[in-house]
Formats: C-alpha cells, sequence, structure tokens
C-alpha cells in the first residue's frame, strides 16, 4: 500500500479531471450554435433577424397634388397602390360643402396627379388630371375649358381672377379670342403679354 500513498494525489487529480470531462460533455446542447455554411454567420447566430435581401422590391414614392374642397389641401407623398380616398385622408378629409357625387374614390393616383375635389354646384370636367390634362393640350390652357385649378397655373393668375374667368364664360358665353381674357378685372396688357404664349379658345 506504500505506492497508494505515494501516488494519492495524482490519482485524486485525475478522478477530478475525468468527471469535470464526463459533466461537461453530457451538457444538454440547445445553447450551442450550429453554423449552416450557407448562411452569413451573423444570420447563423441570430436566426430570428430576417436578412433583406438585395433584391428586395419596395414600393416606389409618387407625389400627389390635392386642391379644392378638402381640409388641408396640399402636395402628399403616396404609394403605387394608393387610391383616391387615401389621399383626401392624408388631406384632412372632405369640407361640409364637398360634392361627393363627383368623386371616383376607388380610383388608383400616380405621380404628379392632381385631385380636384369640387364644392356642390361646381361642375368640373376633370377631376384628376396632370399635365396631359385635356384642357392643357400643346402645353396651352383652354381658356374656355380650365378649371380654377388649372387657371391658376398661368402666370398672374390667382385664385380670384381664375374665379372671375369662369364667372366671365357663365354669364357671356366663351371667349371669342385669347385677347378678350384683358376683359377680366386685373388683366391688363402686361399680364397678357405674359399670358397669349400659354393659353387657347380651342
Amino acid at each position: 500500500m506504500i505506492w497508494l500513498e505515494k501516488y494519492k494525489t495524482l490519482l485524486v487529480g485525475a478522478i477530478v479531471v475525468g468527471l469535470a470531462t464526463f459533466l461537461f460533455l453530457s451538457q444538454p446542447k440547445d445553447n450551442q450554435v450550429v453554423v449552416n455554411a450557407n448562411l452569413p454567420l451573423e444570420e447563423a447566430k441570430n436566426p430570428g433577424i430576417e436578412t433583406i435581401k438585395e433584391d428586395q422590391s419596395y414600393p416606389s414614392k409618387i407625389f400627389v397634388d390635392v386642391k379644392g374642397a378638402v381640409k388641408i389641401p396640399g402636395i402628399y407623398e403616396a404609394i403605387e397602390s394608393d387610391r383616391v380616398f387615401d389621399m383626401i385622408e392624408k388631406a384632412g378629409g372632405l369640407v361640409e360643402k364637398a360634392d361627393e357625387g363627383q368623386v371616383n374614390f376607388a380610383q388608383k393616383v400616380y405621380d404628379e396627379m392632381v385631385i380636384y375635389i369640387p364644392k356642390v354646384g361646381e361642375e368640373v370636367e376633370n377631376l384628376f388630371f396632370n399635365d396631359t390634362s385635356p384642357s392643357k393640350q400643346n402645353d396651352k390652357v383652354n381658356i374656355n375649358k380650365a378649371n380654377s385649378v388649372e387657371l391658376e397655373t398661368l402666370p398672374g393668375i390667382g385664385p380670384a381672377k381664375a374665379t372671375a374667368i369662369i364667372e366671365y364664360r357663365e354669364e357671356n358665353g366663351p371667349f371669342k379670342q385669347v385677347e378678350d381674357i384683358q376683359k377680366i378685372s386685373g388683366i391688363g396688357a402686361k399680364t397678357f403679354e405674359r399670358l397669349q404664349d400659354l393659353i387657347t379658345i380651342k
């Protein structure tokens, strides 16, 4: 038994190391990270994180101009799947005098679109338009057909003068020549000089 007494310390140490090794190897492997060779290291370590692919498509942003009988007229950002009622909602909704019967709320919007909401009693030929509107053919505004929004795109023509032009048409019939626009109060020779190449009566 002399040898046992001599190597007692070494034997105890070997037993402790063996026991520790056994306990380590018997631990559950739930917390071990298995790295998939086909996945980036960061994604393999964090399987709950979604990887954004480069070819992932996002809806493109467009801008729509909302005018007329809405609470907050202005230019609003939209996406291609939005419809007219979405833009009206962004503009604060309709005012009490808005004529809902003339509006197609389900129509899809498009970039540079202008949505004009008329009031009750106001007749508008084209509620949804852009620079290719029928009353703006050949880059000229037809002063016999244009609504107030289109008239306001002309230099020197604000809401008051646009309303006066429309009232003149209603009371006197269509303009017979572009020069007749000078019959509107506030539109003199200087203003007409800026307008003559931008307007038409046909």
